[in-house]
Parts: C-alpha cells; sequence; structure tokens
C-alpha cells in the first residue's frame, strides 16, 4: 500500500490539471464567480489535505516512539474551511458560496476515488 505522502504526491498532480481546467474557466467563460468559488474552495481544500499528511506524519513518529498521540489538526482544518466561506461571504459578488464548498471537497472525493481504485486494482 502506498504512503501517505506518495498518495498525496499524485493528488496534488491531479489537482494542479483540476486548478488550470478552473482558471481556463473562469477566464473563458461568463461563469466567473462559480470558478472563483471552484479555485478559492480546491485551494483551501489542498490546504487541508496538505496539514492531514503533516499531522498523520507525526502522528505515526509518536506511535511509533511510544509517546503521547497528538491531535491530527481537526479544529485548523475546519477554521480553513470556515475561512474559504468566509471569503466567498464577504466577496458573494465575485465568489459563489456553494461552489466554494464543493471545492473544498475536491480533494477528499478525489482520495476516495483513489483509494477504490486501489483498491480494485489489487484485491
Amino acid at each position: 500500500m502506498d504512503g501517505l505522502r506518495e498518495i498525496f504526491a499524485r493528488q496534488k498532480r491531479i489537482i494542479y490539471i483540476i486548478l488550470a481546467v478552473f482558471v481556463l474557466g473562469w477566464g473563458f467563460t461568463s461563469y466567473q464567480d462559480i470558478f472563483a468559488g471552484l479555485i478559492i474552495g480546491t485551494l483551501f481544500g489542498i490546504y487541508n489535505m496538505w496539514i492531514l499528511v503533516r499531522r498523520m506524519d507525526k502522528f505515526d513518529r509518536a506511535v511509533a516512539e511510544g509517546s503521547k498521540v497528538r491531535s491530527l489538526g481537526t479544529a485548523l482544518r475546519f477554521a480553513s474551511g470556515v475561512a474559504a466561506v468566509a471569503i466567498a461571504i464577504l466577496f458573494a459578488e465575485h465568489i459563489h458560496l456553494v461552489s466554494t464548498v464543493i471545492g473544498l471537497m475536491i480533494p477528499y472525493v478525489l482520495l476516495l476515488a483513489e483509494r477504490i481504485i486501489y483498491h480494485v486494482k489489487h484485491h
């Protein structure tokens, strides 16, 4: 099974492609507010995944050393999601709120899809 760092590296490559498509959509369509929301949400979503990967590494080291296990950064990731939504609300005329929330979930959907594909191929 792939390590979390390898999975995250693969996800980053896919998300960069998705972000490029969103930027093209923002630049060349009349749905700029929707694509802006998707871009903001996806950027915050990848930030949340980065926090999770970093905290999981610390968690693994703590378990291996037998030391006290710290949290996985749930509060920080939740605050990041709230910040993305707050930006969308603050700039409501330029950023679509629902697409921001959808963008926040894109890295998690990709993670789920990647794990399903992995298990179908290897089991």
